[in-house]
């Protein structure tokens, strides 16, 4: 396959798989609307970050989508990313970054392997992070999931608790808190969901006022792939998007 660099696009001359060509369409669609949707959200393209949720994706494929001008990739599962980790081009500039629910007792697979931990939600998760990080002589950035929709059947801090949690983990030595991340209900209603992204943005904006010591809100990641525009056009910092790029996931 030959293949040549244009702007930020890899532009492919021959490919045997079609959906190495869908990724690459793919990317520069998403990638022209969340520069626009940063544009009309009065920022710059560049405030808004594209990370692409990998789960069930073959590592040609995230590849090929790195190659297109991505620069950040999230996992969901642990297992997955030792499975990928030493197939993907990273050295291309590409962070790394653990977005699904979190173990405990998985952290020490991944802790000298992510750049982020977007899924942090309880003291004794956090706690561990701090303490493995620490170890090998970094400080783990990680983000705060926030359970906006109060749902049962999903990870995350209250809104209620987000204040006292934030308080008590920032005093771990070995991670420093850049943001928060949520995932929304489903809504019927685009003014429902974005409601939910508004208040994280107010979340965010609040958190950042009270300079807590160890406590950057510098990154807010909310918006997946049939919402990531509204999340932009509500102050999403980084949009997690999958299925928009890599096609519906195929489950083995």
């Amino acid at each position: 396959m030959k293949s040549s660099w244009k702007g930020r696009i890899y532009m492919t001359e021959k490919c045997s798989d079609p959906r190495l060509l869908d990724v690459e369409e793919n990317y520069k669609r998403i990638a022209d609307r969340v520069a626009q949707a940063a544009v009309r959200s009065g920022r710059q393209p560049e405030d808004v970050s594209l990370l692409a949720a990998t789960k069930t994706v073959q590592p040609e494929y995230i590849n090929h989508a790195i190659a297109c001008g991505l620069r950040f990739v999230g996992e969901n599962r642990v297992q997955e990313l030792l499975e990928k980790y030493d197939r993907l081009d990273l050295d291309r500039g590409v962070s790394c970054q653990m977005i699904g629910r979190l173990q405990t007792n998985k952290v020490k697979y991944i802790v000298d392997k992510v750049d982020c931990i977007q899924s942090v939600d309880s003291v004794k998760l956090a706690g561990e992070i701090s303490r493995l990080s620490e170890r090998i002589g970094r400080r783990m950035p990680v983000l705060v999931e926030v359970n906006i929709g109060e749902e049962s059947n999903k990870g995350g801090v209250l809104p209620e608790k987000l204040y006292e949690f934030l308080a008590e983990i920032s005093a771990f030595p070995g991670i420093q808190i850049e943001g928060l991340m949520a995932i929304p209900p489903i809504c019927a209603e685009k003014t429902e969901l974005c409601n939910y992204f508004s208040r994280m943005k107010q979340y965010f904006i609040d958190i950042g006022a009270k300079k807590i010591d160890n406590v950057s809100m510098n990154c807010l990641s909310m918006g997946m792939s049939s919402d990531y525009e509204e999340a932009i056009l509500c102050g999403a910092t980084m949009v997690r998007v999958g299925s928009a790029l890599f096609g519906q996931r195929i489950y083995p």
